[in-house]
């Protein structure tokens, strides 16, 4: 299986990447218009935003999803990253060589689902990537990162604080597992926030990409 979905370009040859991972039952149109966001801070950086792999279950809904979610299985979360990293990874590594860019000139910017997925896999590459986002998700299976953690990027979390789909606890019990495994986190609870990204925590993942990938070239 191979992924892809919409793109922005910058007029260059690109000297970054910033991969875009969306949540469950969206797709990557749902998630591209963030490099138009970001575009002022990371000019020269290509943006892509794959659909996941599998539609959702239900015939009539549209949407994709990463792995399935019934919420009946306290071991879900981590058979469905499992499940789908490999797909993600195969993914990454034909990217940078589609832009020609070595791994520390990639970032992956999740939201919820998506957030999973980038946390899960950017921790395991063998190569570090140059940053982590994640908006209103979690990390799957925290007791496994310390055996399995093969780099360690700077990660930001943001979440809403009334977030009624992934509890804004999430958020602390992921950072309290990175800061075990030593991955360098900074974190932001967005008031009043609920499952979304606000113009704040735009600006906010904007500034920390801009930090993490810089006008470095290539």
């Amino acid at each position: 299986m191979t992924l892809d979905g919409p793109r922005q370009e910058p007029n260059q040859p690109a000297t970054a990447l910033v991969v875009l991972l969306h949540g469950y039952g969206a797709d990557g149109a749902d998630l591209i218009s963030l490099a138009e966001a970001w575009h002022s801070v990371l000019p020269g950086v290509a943006f892509v935003a794959p659909d996941a792999p599998e539609p959702l279950p239900a015939a009539g809904f549209g949407g994709r999803q990463w792995f399935p979610l019934t919420l009946r299985d306290p071991n879900e979360l981590w058979h469905g990253v499992n499940y789908a990293a490999p797909v993600l990874n195969r993914f990454l590594d034909r990217e940078l060589e589609r832009y020609q860019l070595s791994p520390n000139r990639l970032a992956l910017v999740g939201f919820s689902q998506g957030t999973m997925m980038a946390l899960h896999v950017g921790l395991r590459r063998n190569e570090q990537v140059a940053a982590i986002v994640g908006f209103s998700g979690l990390l799957a299976g925290p007791e496994h990162l310390a055996s399995e953690i093969k780099s360690r990027p700077p990660v930001q979390l943001i979440h809403g604080e009334i977030d009624d789909l992934i509890p804004v606890e999430a958020l602390h019990f992921t950072r309290e597992a990175l800061a075990a495994a030593r991955v360098p986190v900074e974190w932001h609870v967005r008031p009043g926030l609920g499952h979304g990204i606000d113009p704040v925590g735009l600006q906010l993942a904007g500034d920390f990409l801009a930090q993490a990938l810089g006008p470095r070239g290539r």
